[in-house]
């Protein structure tokens, strides 16, 4: 680690939604970051605060009859109740609507403008005839002139993920009233991104940080640059200098990090020596979704202005749920507040879950049975399983322990992990470290099972002492170790032990403990049972539904069908004659169906639910001229129909026996 002062910032979390588990996966690794750089002796400034401006909060605060003021007021309040339960420790959480931050930003957009880096420029812009108004970015919806999907105003947020500047998007519809866009002609500001390509190429040479973000640079600078529009046609959001525009959200949220920095810097140190004159060193924590704008539009805009430039850019990966692609829209979400909190989790299981499961860059599949498992049979069986152990023995069998001795074997153990923590956070390999301080958990164990105390203590009490000092001085290292990954629970055990861990430095796990008075130790962690877990996928699976249902209501409106439709489907009662499970899917079972005169093969996801000898002999509706396909390498000729109920097939049967063949009308 590099000496002096570090200034670490996560991305603004935007105050028009919110919390979920999406959101953690920049600012969870970013605060465990920061307790790591403050245990080894870092002078750190950590900030963040929320995002207040763009079109989104003011269409939304339209639509619930309130100010965006008051919008962002209930979000900005909400983020920081969820960061205050995770243990996110920010030394400042600011907002951009605040007086502070539009007296920078403006101050910041005169100096680009006095450096000739601010032009203004005719341009078309999409404006409804039927509002009366020009439609800025969420305003408008139409077709993203690279990829040809359906695309915001902003944003091929569907297709190709380009940023689009105002007055790209084709065929533009206005969002208000739905009505069809035209293109009239508006005087806006340009800042001048093609100016800074030379220098582009060189900064991203030197950036430190996760490969992900900077490949993305590279080759988007590789391309082609565009002077792009930095302002919009709003009331909300900070005023552009001598006009009647707003800046874009865009330029004022990232500037956000030196207003920030301000208050926090008050009674601290001079702001001017990290923004101005390059004295410390700048890491910035985002989402791999907004790497476009912090590895580009804002070295160039703090160049362009005369700030010092970030050192570094951490993108997280992307965040699955249940192996789908994230989707508030369609139910994949887990709401940190609504969902998780609710739910009386321990905090640090989510946070050790976030950090553990993969390497920062790669997508994060968030899922309720990996959840159980990584807390059962990682936190609760190896480290939760050695802290206890040792502890209350000790605390059962002496009392007080004098650990002035410990083994060379064991102290090399704790100076090989405490090395392996500090080389995985300079390569911003959270996992490795969390991975290093659990395979010294798993190190203690395997010595307290050999070395078996509970037998030695009754043959020679002095070598059981040793012993156990050998195994207190390990969970010592071990609460430090993890206390930046599980803040809460390690406090605890700390002073079961006499050790304030909240001021601890990582090189003291390499102190002697000395005299020990021991308490008596609570478990660290408590099981999640399947019950639980089960009551959390069904949570989720009734909001998948209502979304599915919600989506295939909107459809239905828009997709009414005739009878002339209906009858080309052939759907007949069949009887099931024979039924077994296909090896490999726990969800399917092969059916032959007699469907009268003839016996059909179908594959039915009911396994779950049904045994096989359960359906044999029932009557059931059948899909029969539906195309024929393999499934799992057997071919489905037909489909059986069902109920959805929470996710799970119901069988349907005529209320009497039928002939089979009978066709349904």
């Amino acid at each position: 680690m590099k000496p002096g002062l570090k200034l670490v910032t996560c991305g603004l979390p935007y105050a028009n939604g919110k919390a979920h588990i999406g959101h953690l996966r920049t600012y969870v690794p970013a605060d465990v970051y920061v307790r790591y750089l403050k245990m080894l002796g870092e002078d750190v400034i950590f900030i963040c605060g929320s995002d207040c401006h763009g079109t989104p909060i003011v269409v939304n605060a339209e639509k619930e009859g309130i100010s965006p003021r008051e919008l962002v007021d209930r979000y900005h309040d909400h983020f920081q109740k969820v960061f205050k339960a995770i243990d996110i420790e920010f030394d400042f959480f600011g907002r951009t609507d605040s007086e502070y931050h539009h007296i920078r930003t403006q101050e910041f957009v005169k100096k680009l403008i006095e450096n000739g880096y601010i032009f203004p420029k005719e341009i078309e812009l999409a404006y409804c005839p039927k509002c009366q108004r020009f439609l800025p970015d969420r305003y408008v919806e139409g077709i993203c002139p690279y990829c040809g999907s359906v695309a915001r105003g902003d944003e091929c947020d569907q297709g190709c993920g380009r940023h689009l500047e105002p007055g790209e998007i084709k065929e533009p519809k206005c969002k208000i009233c739905g009505s069809n866009a035209v293109f009239r002609k508006q005087k806006h500001y340009f800042f001048r991104l093609t100016a800074f390509k030379d220098f582009l190429l060189d900064y991203l040479e030197n950036l430190r940080g996760t490969e992900n973000a900077l490949n993305y640079a590279k080759q988007w600078v590789k391309g082609e640059l565009k002077d792009w529009c930095i302002t919009r046609n709003l009331e909300w959001g900070v005023k552009f200098p001598g006009e009647d525009l707003v800046v874009y959200v865009w330029v004022d949220a990232p500037i956000g990090y030196i207003s920030f920095t301000e208050k926090a810097c008050e009674g601290r140190c001079d702001w001017k020596d990290i923004w101005i004159n390059g004295k410390a060193e700048i890491i910035h924590f985002i989402g791999l979704d907004i790497v476009y704008h912090h590895c580009i539009f804002w070295p160039a805009m703090l160049k362009g202005a005369g700030y010092a430039l970030p050192n570094a850019v951490v993108a997280s990966g992307m965040v699955k749920v249940e192996g789908k692609t994230f989707s508030k829209s369609r139910g994949y979400v887990v709401w940190v507040e609504d969902d998780y909190l609710k739910a009386g989790f321990n905090t640090d299981y989510l946070r050790y879950y976030i950090v553990n499961y993969t390497s920062h860059q790669r997508d994060l599949n968030f899922s309720w049975e990996v959840f159980r498992d990584k807390v059962n049979n990682e936190l609760i069986a190896t480290l939760g399983n050695f802290l206890y152990r040792v502890m209350h023995f000790a605390w059962k069998n002496f009392g007080s322990v004098e650990v002035s001795e410990v083994d060379e074997e064991i102290m090399q153990k704790i100076a090989e992990t405490k090395d392996k923590i500090v080389r995985a956070l300079e390569e911003w390999e959270f996992k490795v470290a969390s991975d290093a301080f659990m395979e010294l958990a798993g190190f203690g164990n395997v010595y307290f099972q050999n070395v078996k105390p509970w037998e030695l203590i009754k043959e020679n009490k002095e070598e059981c002492i040793k012993v156990i000092a050998n195994c207190l001085q390990l969970a010592k290292a071990l609460i430090i170790f993890s206390y930046p990954v599980m803040p809460r629970t390690m406090e605890k055990m700390g002073r079961c032990i006499g050790l304030d861990v909240r001021n601890a430095k990582l090189e003291d796990a390499l102190s002697l403990l000395g005299k020990t008075e021991l308490e008596k130790p609570d478990v660290p962690f408590e099981k999640i049972d399947d019950k639980k877990i089960e009551e959390m996928e069904k949570l989720m699976m009734e909001r998948i539904r209502r979304a599915e249902m919600a989506e295939k209501g909107a459809k239905e409106e828009k997709e009414i069908i005739d009878i002339e439709e209906f009858k080309r489907l052939d759907i007949r009662i069949g009887r099931i004659v024979k039924a077994e499970r296909i090896k490999g899917a726990k969800k399917l079972l092969r059916l032959e169906v007699d469907i009268g005169g003839e016996v059909r093969q179908l594959v039915a996801g009911i396994a779950e639910v049904y045994e096989p000898e359960d359906v044999v002999g029932k009557l059931v509706p059948i899909l029969v001229n539906l195309k024929p396909a393999k499934i799992r390498g057997v071919e489905s000729q037909g489909m059986m129909l069902a109920a959805d109920i929470d996710g799970k097939p119901v069988l349907l049967h005529p209320d009497k026996d039928v002939p089979p063949g009978s066709k349904i009308r």
